[in-house]
C-alpha cells in the first residue's frame, strides 16, 4: 500500500483557514466601537424623521427657572387575593393573649382603685341594709367581690375571649379566600411619601 497524502505543515507556522469552532482574526478597527442607535440623534432643526418618514418633534428638557409643578407621588393599587388561615390564627391567638393580660391587669386596677375610694363599702353598707332581715345579716358585697374572686372570673372571661377571638379569626380568613375567589378580594392602594 502506497501512502499519498502529503506532509502537512505543524500548526504553529498554519495560515490557512480557520478550524472548525474558531472565530477568524479580526483586525481592530481604527476608531472605537459605537453601537448601532435606536432611534437617530436629533438634528440642528429641532425635529427628527422617524422610519416611516412622519416629521417628529424632538424633546426639549424642562427650564430650570420656571413654574414648579407639585412632586409626583407613586401610587400602586394591590388586590389582597388571599390570605393565609395558619398566619392569621397565630397573629389572632397572640393578639387575643395580649388582650386578655391587658383585661386582668385593668380589672385589678379598677377594683384597687374603687377600694380605695370606699365604693365596695358604701354601697355594701347600702345592700346590706335594704337585704337584712329579721333571721340574719343582708347581703355582704365587699366579701362577694373580694380581689381574687373577682381576678379568677376575669381570667376565666379573659381564657374564653381567648379562644373565641382565635377561631373566629380563622373562620373568617376561610370565608375571606372564599369571597375572594368570587370577587377577586379586597383592592389597596399604597402612595408613596416624597
Amino acid at each position: 500500500m502506497t501512502d499519498i497524502r502529503q506532509p502537512q505543515p505543524p500548526y504553529e507556522g498554519y495560515t490557512g483557514s480557520p478550524l472548525p469552532g474558531e472565530r477568524p482574526s479580526q483586525q481592530q478597527p481604527a476608531q472605537p466601537y459605537h453601537p448601532p442607535q435606536a432611534y437617530a440623534p436629533p438634528s440642528g432643526g429641532g425635529a427628527t424623521r422617524g422610519a416611516s418618514g412622519q416629521q417628529q418633534a424632538a424633546r426639549r428638557p424642562r427650564p430650570e427657572g420656571g413654574a414648579r409643578s407639585a412632586p409626583r407621588t407613586r401610587k400602586a393599587r394591590l388586590r389582597v387575593s388571599r390570605v393565609d388561615p395558619w398566619s392569621v390564627m397565630k397573629v389572632s391567638f397572640l393578639l387575643a393573649i395580649a388582650l386578655g393580660i391587658c383585661t386582668v391587669v385593668a380589672a385589678a386596677v379598677l377594683w384597687m382603685v374603687m377600694d380605695g375610694m370606699g365604693v365596695f363599702s358604701a354601697v355594701g353598707g347600702t345592700i346590706s341594709e335594704a337585704t337584712e332581715s329579721k333571721k340574719g345579716s343582708g347581703f355582704d358585697l365587699e366579701s362577694f367581690l373580694s380581689l381574687p374572686r373577682v381576678l379568677v372570673f376575669t381570667g376565666v372571661i379573659a381564657a374564653i375571649n381567648v379562644v373565641l377571638a382565635t377561631a373566629l379569626a380563622t373562620l373568617g380568613a376561610f370565608i375571606y379566600n372564599l369571597s375572594a375567589g368570587f370577587v377577586g378580594g379586597v383592592e389597596v392602594t399604597l402612595a408613596e411619601d416624597e
